[in-house]
């Protein structure tokens, strides 16, 4: 045999020996890989799956929840200053048309027919260490503390005024809110009433002018709550009305002591006798329609009013300092 066909056949050879090998070695693979396969994962799985089927999950009980509640605030007090100020009538300002100090009487008359002008009768009341002229007449005293101020002012009778007799309701401001229609009698009873009236430092008195509890307030904080329950109380005897305003300002000052009590009314009558041949004041006369009146620029605000331009309902100059037609900038 030649060198070549050696060579070819040795070549068949080896490839048949190879291609026997592989269908072998498949052969021998082929059942392994068709049998089941067991392990001990698999085995762990199956048992895990099982007894997570069989293990009921727990019930958490459901936690009932409370409705949200509201803090409603708690009704006032009866015969609390704050409970009173529910009773006054709410309406607004009427104009301050025809009023005049003289539309309340004499000034000072001695309602009460004790012998003493009531001026008097306030001083003795409200000022300490006095000395008196007679059983009537106070020469000096003490106003210990002022309760607008809480300052102690000395009076001196004749000196210099630094102390007045303040009308806590104010003679116009009640005007504005109904006594314009009153008859003499209860109007000077209103501006004699002991109710109504306090020593008080003559600055602060005349700061105030004719201002109610919205517009204004005793600098003295310690003292509002008494100055408004007075307020409250005066209004309430004698059936001043309130503006809206006015009414939330006294709200406000009276839930900071919701416990104030409301002051009696006095032993002074509503309807005081008009001194002997004194003719009653001539009536007011009627205020024009749609004529709006604001006493100062704190009223003008607590309207909603400001600033108040010339030409405007209840502009007036006095509210416009500087004069260029805008007043309470």
């Amino acid at each position: 045999m030649s060198r070549t066909g050696g060579n070819t056949m040795s070549r068949a050879i080896r490839s048949l020996t190879v291609m026997f090998a592989a269908i072998t070695l498949l052969s021998g693979c082929g059942p392994a890989a068709n049998g089941p396969v067991t392990s001990a994962g698999g085995d762990q799985s199956s048992l895990s799956s099982a007894d997570t089927a069989q293990t009921p999950t727990p019930v958490v009980p459901a936690v009932p929840t409370k409705a949200p509640t509201t803090n409603k605030p708690k009704p006032p007090v009866a015969g609390t200053a704050l409970a009173a100020v529910a009773k006054l009538t709410v309406k607004g300002r009427a104009p301050k048309t025809g009023y005049t100090r003289a539309q309340f009487g004499q000034a000072w008359f001695d309602t009460d027919k004790n012998g003493c002008d009531t001026r008097n009768d306030i001083l003795r009341r409200d000022l300490k260490s006095k000395q008196m002229q007679n059983a009537c007449k106070v020469l000096a005293g003490t106003l210990a503390p002022d309760p607008y101020t809480g300052t102690s002012i000395r009076f001196v009778y004749g000196g210099a005024s630094e102390v007045d007799i303040d009308h806590v309701v104010a003679l116009s401001d009640a005007w504005q809110k109904g006594a314009a229609t009153w008859q003499a009698g209860k109007r000077l009873a209103l501006a004699n009433d002991p109710l109504n009236l306090l020593a008080v430092d003559a600055a602060m008195n005349r700061s105030k002018g004719d201002g109610d509890a919205a517009t204004w307030l005793p600098p003295n904080k310690a003292f509002r709550c008494t100055y408004v329950a007075r307020q409250v109380a005066v209004k309430g005897k004698y059936a001043i009305w309130v503006t809206s305003a006015e009414r939330d300002a006294m709200t406000r000052v009276l839930t900071s002591c919701p416990s104030m009590l409301l002051p009696g009314p006095g032993s002074a009558s509503t309807l005081a006798a008009l001194p002997a041949g004194q003719p009653a004041p001539a009536p007011a006369p009627a205020p024009a329609a749609g004529v709006i009146y604001y006493a100062n620029c704190d009223a003008v605000r607590a309207a909603g009013a400001a600033p108040i331009h010339r030409g405007d309902p209840g502009y007036a100059s006095r509210l416009d300092r500087d004069g260029d037609g805008i007043g309470c900038e």
